[in-house]
């Protein structure tokens, strides 16, 4: 039985677009996770839904090997096909990225293609020793979709990119957490726990905070440095003056751990 796309556990969204042992992409469900995860654009939004965190995972499988190759091999028009495909892609990722809250992903086995590009969007990436990622388009003479080409340079450097690539490079668990695409490397057999448990933390922290944490990353790639001094200086004064400032403030004066959700 095919798991749901969606399900909330606790404050915990967890969330599936891929299918089968080999963790093919499922078109359906991401048209269906991309329209949820946009009514949580905002943390009022996820404030009313209850969701502090995202977990995307795969049960069983590898975390996702990107689209149906042979799909695109017997399309009648690959082009139109495979366009049609990446703007599917493409809403889903989008939505992902935008998400107020924090994205957490459970990597086991092969992250390659499109899997490889959900990988680079996460906010915070926890892997297997035994996982393995690879852009994985050149080898079927393609290039790459899903923003692997915008994501991958800010995370390793452009350089780097560069050299994975264009040569296709299989990154193993121990460059994975050199190059800052994985927070961390746990055995296989710790895996689903530990992302269960990073999400479920992030869940309980300040949603707002955190998806202004998240704005101001995501925008400072196109802002001056007067620009960036005046979003902090929003954010941080939108934080002080909210319910979860008062509660961090209060928590901190009086030597406790704050609860920001009740």
């Amino acid at each position: 039985m095919t798991a749901p796309t969606t399900a909330l556990d606790g404050r915990v969204l967890r969330c599936r677009i891929a299918a089968g042992k080999a963790g093919t992409l499922d078109g359906e469900a991401m048209t269906a996770v991309a329209e949820t995860l946009r009514g949580l654009a905002t943390a009022e939004q996820a404030a009313e839904q209850g969701v502090g965190a995202i977990l995307l995972a795969h049960d069983g499988g590898s975390f996702c090997t990107g689209g149906d190759v042979r799909a695109f091999e017997g399309a009648e028009d690959r082009g139109a096909y495979v366009k049609q495909l990446a703007d599917t892609f493409h809403e889903f990722l989008e939505a992902y990225v935008r998400c107020a809250v924090p994205s957490v992903a459970g990597v086991q086995g092969w992250a390659a293609g499109a899997g490889m590009s959900v990988v680079l969007a996460t906010d915070i990436v926890v892997a297997g020793r035994s996982t393995k990622l690879r852009p994985a388009y050149p080898g079927i003479g393609f290039s790459p979709d899903g923003a692997m080409s915008w994501t991958l340079p800010r995370i390793v450097g452009y350089g780097r990119a560069r050299q994975i690539l264009l040569t296709d490079q299989v990154l193993e668990a121990g460059a994975l957490l050199d190059t800052g695409i994985a927070a961390s490397v746990v055995e296989d057999a710790e895996l689903a726990a530990e992302a269960e448990r990073t999400a479920h933390r992030l869940a309980q922290g300040p949603t707002a905070a955190l998806g202004r944490i998240k704005r101001l990353l995501a925008d400072s790639w196109a802002a001056d440095l007067r620009t960036q001094l005046d979003a902090e200086a929003a954010a941080i004064s939108a934080s002080a003056a909210g319910a979860e400032g008062a509660e961090g403030l209060a928590a901190f004066v009086g030597k406790r751990i704050p609860r920001f959700h009740q």
